[in-house]
């Protein structure tokens, strides 16, 4: 293991926020962020886990949309496994990255702007700006790796599925070691963690996973699971799975279906259902059910992605479906 080979050889030490924290130690450092009108500081809350042999560093980061509740979690049970005195490399974890958002329970940030859309961020520029180029600096650029974590967004809440680089060798075997229900290729949102990260050269994972608001115990559990999977992959941890994972199942295309009418939604489906062609996934209709219209697939799919809200307007996006490479390829 990490040990074999390497008792006298040991992992340089961490620096964060002006804190040192040594091989086989771990360390929570609170960084400061901006002062409210209060007087009083806002903090990142970091914690270190400085493996005792060298390794790979990696950060793993939630709540960057500020009201996605399930990576903090998954976070604070991951740490619970690390042992830094038998451990490989480094990990940082930071379970809220937008602070802000946090406490207003609110996915952006108080000038509504999204964070994750504000990387690599500026030291002079928004509250967004400054956030993003505060944790790229502290952070990111420390790192080879890095996963970040998310859920649904506006009352939708997500199957859980990995999605990055996999055209990129080291990204695909991450994303197959972590072994999600599904995996997909997705390209880079300008402006997103995932984008500043790879553009820096690290290898970044980014995982969706039920709702806001929410503590989803399926996604969080698969998420953990993932997270040590990756770190056992990587050679930083033991492997502490018991048999392997199922594998996968990696998606090509993705589609929304939208409402063709407003009005009150009754789906058929739930997330991770396998549909066919023309099945009718729900329906839309008045409060009294009249009216109604179905809601169809448009073609075969796994379902990876619902709306909460029963509530629908003309045009929303309802059910989000993936279509898995094989079945494109025949």
């Amino acid at each position: 293991m990490s040990g074999s080979g390497k008792m006298n050889v040991y992992n340089p030490p961490v620096m964060l926020g002006g804190v040192t924290v040594a091989a086989g130690e771990r360390t929570l450092i609170d960084i400061p962020v901006a002062r409210l009108p209060t007087e009083t500081w806002l903090q990142l809350p970091i914690e270190v886990v400085n493996g005792l042999y060298p390794g790979p560093r990696l950060w793993i980061a939630a709540a960057v949309h500020g009201d996605e509740l399930n990576g903090m979690e998954i976070i604070r049970r991951v740490l619970e496994h690390l042992q830094p005195t038998s451990m490989s490399g480094t990990v940082i974890a930071a379970p809220i990255v937008n602070v802000f958002g946090f406490i207003e329970q609110s996915r952006y940030l108080p000038d509504r702007r999204d964070l994750n859309r504000s990387f690599p961020g500026s030291p002079n520029g928004s509250v967004a700006a400054r956030i993003a180029h505060l944790f790229m600096d502290q952070v990111v650029n420390q790192c080879s790796y890095g996963i970040d974590l998310h859920t649904g967004s506006n009352h939708r809440t997500n199957y859980p599925q990995i999605r990055g680089n996999l055209q990129d060798a080291e990204t695909r075997r991450c994303a197959q070691a972590f072994a999600a229900p599904v995996m997909m290729h997705a390209e880079t949102l300008r402006g997103s963690l995932r984008e500043a990260a790879t553009k820096r050269g690290a290898c970044v994972l980014l995982y969706e996973g039920g709702e806001p608001l929410r503590f989803d115990p399926h996604a969080i559990d698969v998420g953990v699971a993932g997270v040590l999977r990756v770190l056992a992959a990587l050679n930083m941890v033991r492997s502490r799975a018991k048999r392997q994972p199922s594998q996968s199942i990696e998606l090509g295309e993705t589609t929304w279906v939208r409402a063709r009418r407003g009005g009150i939604l009754r789906l058929d489906v739930e997330l991770g259902q396998h549909v066919k062609a023309r099945q009718r996934l729900g329906v839309i209709g008045g409060a009294l059910g009249t009216d109604s219209v179905a809601v169809l697939a448009p073609e075969d799919g796994i379902v990876i992605g619902l709306t909460q809200n029963p509530l629908v307007n003309q045009g929303d996006s309802i059910v989000h479906l993936g279509s898995p490479v094989d079945s494109l390829d025949d």
